[in-house]
């Protein structure tokens, strides 16, 4: 291995063992603790979605979830109509991915987004749904977007299912709550999950066509569902202070320190290396002349 290979090596090397202490640390923390309990997403793969649970979609009209099963691969999205920020962020980054498939929503699948929020109604289905149907961009995407509402019972009983566990802060007016989306097989079983706010078009369109053969994907390893961890919810506080964006940017931040302090920590190591050679170089060199000399 040539020296200029050799330093990013070390820095690798360096940082290993630091990248491992967080990822531990994280792991050592699978939920964070709010008013009701710990909230996380849960993977409950090969478990059949209730089709018979009760909601209105945006039109105002009494549906229930098994209408949206039988044909096609579902994707779900549990979110909040009025969230200002996760939600959001979610949905965003499911359309951005959406629009890397080559195949269309409501011809090969599709997309039922349900607030977990009982106080929303249709009206703020019906909004949500025009923004995300114009931001996908293709004709006929309304017969593929499907935006839900209702009452409380049928949400828990959906949230249980899938794993969904969230809190609700009173005096804030905010919910705590994983990030992620799940598909769904065509008869209604959860055949993976994608966690955080960011997902890949490949992945996503493979999910989908696995699901479409009723296939259960396998589930997220540990050390990538660390996005879970970003919620509103200070423990400090008892309030929903620190927002995700923030701690996206304090986990890069981190990132970049870590990985700048394991370059440098491997800088100083092969300078002290490089002069000890040059120490025992020069120390030979005496010996070596008084050898010739003789």
């Amino acid at each position: 291995m040539n020296r200029r290979t050799r330093i990013p090596s070390l820095a690798l090397q360096a940082c290993a063992p630091v990248l491992l202490l967080v990822a531990g640390a994280a792991a050592a923390q699978p939920s964070v603790q709010g008013p009701d309990g710990t909230f996380t997403y849960d993977q409950r793969l090969n478990v059949p979605v209730p089709p018979d649970l009760a909601f209105r979609d945006e039109a105002g009209r009494d549906v229930k979830l098994g209408d949206y099963f039988g044909k096609r691969p579902v994707v779900l999205v549990l979110a909040q109509y009025r969230c200002p920020m996760l939600c959001n962020q979610v949905l965003n980054g499911l359309n951005e991915a959406l629009r890397g498939i080559p195949d269309d929503a409501g011809e090969v699948y599709d997309v039922l987004v349900v607030s977990f929020d009982a106080r929303e109604k249709p009206n703020l289905a019906a909004a949500k749904k025009a923004s995300y149907v114009e931001d996908y961009g293709r004709p006929g995407a309304e017969t593929g977007f499907h935006f839900l509402t209702g009452d409380q019972p049928s949400i828990d009983l959906l949230t249980d299912t899938v794993g969904f566990r969230y809190a609700y802060s009173k005096p804030n007016d905010r919910f705590a709550h994983p990030t992620g989306v799940l598909v769904l097989t065509p008869s209604g079983k959860i055949s993976k999950y994608f966690y955080g706010i960011y997902y890949q078009s490949a992945d996503l369109g493979k999910a989908i066509t696995d699901a479409g053969a009723e296939k259960i994907g396998r589930p997220v390893p540990t050390y990538a569902r660390v996005l879970l961890l970003c919620y509103d919810y200070d423990p400090k506080t008892g309030s929903f202070s620190l927002n995700v964006m923030n701690a996206v940017r304090l986990a890069g931040a981190l990132t970049v320190a870590l990985i700048g302090g394991g370059i440098l920590l491997a800088w100083l190591r092969e300078r002290r290396r490089r002069k000890q050679r040059v120490g025992a170089w020069s120390d030979a060199m005496p010996q070596r002349a008084a050898g010739d000399h003789a």
